[in-house]
């Protein structure tokens, strides 16, 4: 895993997930911009009204952290990012950049 990376991070106690853009990885946790996934679809309709609204900047501590994957197309299934995309009209990376 490399910073710059989306991921999907599974998190335990208590269990839920977050897509983002991976900003760093340490011992003590990882750093991510993005969203939990379970307000995915409500924060890609407000994207895509052209809502004023960001990604969260957040850490997690690596006792909580379960597993972390890499955001990419399995087979015909298209990922995370792609269906951001597709729904927006906006690249996943030009909306995960860095605030100016």
């Amino acid at each position: 895993m490399n910073p710059g990376q989306l991921v999907l991070v599974t998190l335990q106690n208590p269990r839920e997930k977050f897509w983002g853009v991976l900003l760093a990885l340490t011992p003590a946790g990882a750093s991510l911009r993005g969203v939990d996934l379970q307000s995915l679809d409500d924060f890609t309709q407000l994207v895509k009204a052209g809502e004023a609204t960001m990604p969260g900047m957040v850490f997690f501590p690596m006792h909580r952290v379960q597993r972390i994957e890499v955001d990419a197309r399995t087979g015909e299934l298209p990922s995370l990012g792609d269906q951001f995309s597709a729904k927006t009209g906006i690249t996943v990376s030009k909306f995960f950049q860095e605030p100016q």
